[in-house]
């Protein structure tokens, strides 16, 4: 299921000539007075000043998957000039809910706006990493699909009119090469080397001190490498190993054997080795499994290794071939869009400290081309048995999907902590669960145990990962079933499609309460604060359990109606929704305007008198998690015959009053908080556990006599009947 259905680019009609009518030129480039004719090859419409095109205006969905968070296009318009820089940006149609429901849309758009100025050609040489994404907190999908959507369809116009010297790519309308399976390599290092078989990057210490010298800060020159000037700092060879004669020439048969056991089909792997005072492995491959210093490098294709894709290597089998510190094999996925029959280069970060955790950072680049003895002409098919998909066409798509996972790829490594974090705390939570009886057998641990876990939660979940979840989730899933669904949407955002998962199984097993009790920030914060009130001795209210449950209800009525609207008009839901003040108090951190602060403010404060306030009756989030919830296959909470007849210890100590006067849990209300767990085992409050523990006493005592006046003890009669 995680495999993403990904969308191809968008087919039929372009989106530009909508658009255009809607965007004045004015409004997308400073000075601009109008736009001209849209091309009839390229989506794009010249930008005008007084009759004089000055840049070409397009919309980034037209060229590139733009699907957001919401599971529909965020749509950008951009304009770029004839040197391929950006000179316009506006966001001008989006269905994003977090947007639309917690963070000022002018934001999002100032973020878009920074754009301008953004150097495509520099963006194609790096790989389209030359620049800083401006992460918006709370908005981390949205912007990063923005951010991806307009370089790369920015790098494509630009390559489709020729801006900025950029060219389309040379296989597009040249031979077609693809690597020969029966060329030969030779056997000896030196040749090899001497054939460009291998590549060799080298560099000493004072090129090193040298480039650092250069820079714009002052401090990278101050801290010069000690060793003398011709010392080797790195030196560094690379081959493309997945070609077979080079892999058995390098390798040995054993080891290429294992290699190309190891790759898939449309796999590719290189060989690096590298000796000398720096290693070109890094410090991230220590700390995550990532390999920060190197990057592979091919037009605007960018290929970052990981520890999952990569060996290590004893020795090299070719004759000849010196010794080296590191030897290593790193795997190039088959969707990274890498094509080895055209030139690539690895790029070598080489980093100094300049204080106490400040560093610069400066690149060196090993560029390789796989030598013409290694491929052949790939045989053109005859024009009448063209296929109805182009080359060209299929080649576009590939790209498309590739780039498209590797956004969500992309985003999951950035979040590689938070997702081991997320896992970490379900761990211990199931654990807790599965093993109920011994988590709550001591109150006082299980208090502090519970009071950490939501801590936790609030802080960490909520406040720094912004991992909330909400009901807008649910219309928005919804709506993705019913317009086209497609996983890469919500693989965009880790945290949350974790937790729906997590939710998910938790429903069949526990109920609601796995989430509402333990996993939501808001729940937590309430929880908490109402902790508070009680050490503050703040007077705690008990509704009459008339009126608490009419006034249950309310939360199913208000998630029908919510989901009602959705049908019609899913950006209104979105607006309902705000009845939910997760936003506010959790994703912006009550940083808004002040209706909505209130809003969740007084939330809070009656939840100071009435513990968990608007989890009763109010949530509509709670309300979608229980109606599922009511297909759980095990009941784990543990109950006495005398629950309820005669004993209402539970029911009356139930936070959330889930428990009924005759004694049942109701499954839709219960938060899985597990004080009537607690209370099952209690020797000081459970009449029960405390009866049972004066007839054990009384069994046990050596002398009768000895008993105190009214103290019960248990003797059987003649019929081995017992009476008291």
């Amino acid at each position: 299921m995680l495999v993403p259905v990904l969308p191809a680019v968008a087919q039929g009609a372009p989106l530009l000539p909508r658009f255009l009518t809607e965007m004045p030129a004015g409004t997308l480039v400073e000075g601009a007075d109008g736009y001209g004719a849209v091309r009839s090859d390229v989506p794009v419409a010249p930008v005008l000043r007084g009759g004089e095109t000055i840049g070409w205006a397009f919309i980034t969905s037209d060229f590139v998957g733009t699907t957001g968070y919401s599971g529909k296009p965020i749509h950008t318009m951009v304009a770029v000039d004839t040197a391929a820089r950006v000179i316009g940006v506006q966001l001008v149609k989006h269905s994003e809910p977090i947007v639309l429901i917690g963070i000022p849309e002018a934001r999002i758009k100032k973020m878009a706006e920074e754009y301008i100025g953004l150097d495509l050609v520099a963006e194609a040489n790096s790989g389209g990493t030359s620049h800083e994404l401006n992460i918006i907190s709370g908005a981390t999908v949205t912007v990063m699909v923005i951010d991806d959507s307009i370089v790369r369809s920015g790098l494509r116009v630009a390559r489709a009119l020729g801006l900025g010297g950029l060219t389309a790519q040379a296989a597009a309308t040249g031979p077609q090469y693809e690597i020969n399976p029966e060329a030969a390599a030779a056997d000896d290092w030196f040749t090899l080397e001497g054939d460009g078989t291998l590549r060799r990057l080298s560099l000493d210490v004072g090129q090193v001190n040298a480039a650092f010298a250069q820079m714009e800060d002052p401090r990278a020159a101050q801290r010069p490498i000690a060793a003398a000037p011709e010392s080797t700092f790195i030196e560094m060879q690379m081959a493309l190993v997945s070609v077979p004669s080079i892999g058995r020439a390098l390798l040995g048969e054993q080891e290429n054997a294992n290699l190309q056991a190891w790759l898939a089909p449309g796999e590719h792997a290189i060989m690096v080795a590298g000796r000398g005072l720096y290693s070109f492995k890094g410090s991230g491959y220590v700390r995550g499994g990532i390999f920060d210093r190197i990057v592979l490098i091919q037009d605007d294709v960018s290929v970052r290794f990981r520890d999952r894709g990569h060996r290590r290597l004893q020795t090299i089998a070719a004759d000849g071939a010196p010794d080296f510190a590191e030897i290593d094999l790193f795997k190039i996925p088959a969707d990274a869009g890498f094509d080895p029959t055209r030139p690539f280069r690895l790029q070598l970060l080489v980093q100094r400290d300049v204080a106490a955790i400040e560093r610069v950072f400066t690149t060196f680049d090993l560029g390789y081309q796989l030598p013409q003895t290694y491929l052949r002409a790939v045989a053109q098919p005859p024009a009448a048995a063209a296929p109805q998909i182009t080359p060209a066409e299929a080649a576009a798509a590939q790209e498309e999907s590739a780039a498209q996972s590797a956004l969500w790829r992309r985003i999951w490594h950035d979040k590689t902590p938070q997702v081991v974090v997320l896992a970490a705390m379900l761990a211990v939570l199931t654990a807790a669960f599965f093993f109920q009886s011994w988590t709550t057998r001591n109150e006082r641990v299980f208090y502090w145990f519970r009071m950490g876990f939501l801590t936790v939660t609030l802080v960490y979940l909520g406040w720094y990962a912004n991992a909330q979840l909400s009901v807008v989730n649910l219309m928005a899933l919804f709506g993705a079933f019913v317009s086209g669904f497609s996983w890469q949407a919500f693989l965009l955002d880790p945290l949350t499609f974790i937790l729906w998962f997590a939710v998910a199984a938790a429903l069949l097993f526990w109920g609601r309460g796995a989430y509402c009790g333990w996993l939501c920030p808001f729940g937590a914060l309430q929880e908490l604060t109402n902790q508070i009130a009680r050490r503050l001795r703040i007077p705690q209210w008990t509704l009459p359990w008339g009126l608490h449950e009419r006034l249950w209800p309310l939360k199913y009525m208000i998630f029908l109606g919510l989901f009602g609207v959705s049908l019609v008009s899913i950006e209104q839901a979105e607006h309902l929704a705000e009845v939910e003040p997760f936003k506010t108090a959790i994703v912006l951190k009550f940083v808004r305007a002040w209706p909505f602060v209130a809003y969740a403010a007084a939330l809070l404060i009656a939840g100071l008198f009435v513990e968990r306030f608007y989890c009763r009756y109010l949530c509509p989030l709670g309300a979608a998690l229980a109606i599922p919830a009511r297909l759980r296959m095990f009941d784990w909470l543990k109950r006495y015959h005398e629950c309820g007849n005669p004993c209402q210890t539970c029911a009356n100590e139930c936070p959330v009053q889930a428990i009924h006067p005759t004694g049942e849990i109701n499954p839709n209300e219960c938060i899985d908080c597990l004080h009537c767990q607690v209370l099952y085992q209690s020797k000081t409050k459970c009449p029960v556990v405390i009866r049972r523990e004066k007839r054990r006493a009384a069994v046990s005592a050596p002398d009768l006599g000895k008993r105190a006046p009214g103290e019960l003890v248990n003797h059987p009669n003649q019929k081995g009947q017992n009476h008291v």
